[in-house]
């Protein structure tokens, strides 16, 4: 959102935007953002799995939790492997 209202508002607000994301912090922030994106939607599908009244026992609950991390991790990092320029 901060992208683009930057290309909105004019030139010198866009290369201030670019700069903070570009830096090492900007993408670090990127990359925890992106994660917590497929974290989300991970566990919100292990969620609707519960709704439908599947996992609720204890080692099933570990093992989908267990899924849910990992998941993400793997999509985060295929994510920003596809997406690097």
């Amino acid at each position: 959102m901060y992208w683009l209202a930057a290309a909105a508002i004019g030139p010198k607000a866009y290369e201030h935007a670019q700069a903070v994301l570009g830096s090492m912090l900007g993408q670090l922030l990127l990359f925890l953002w992106t994660w917590a994106l497929f974290y989300h939607l991970a566990n919100g599908i292990r969620h609707l799995f519960w709704d439908a009244g599947y996992g609720f026992e204890l080692p099933d609950a570990t093992k989908s939790g267990w899924a849910v991390v990992w998941s993400s991790i793997i999509l985060t990092f295929l994510c920003w492997l596809i997406a690097a320029p």
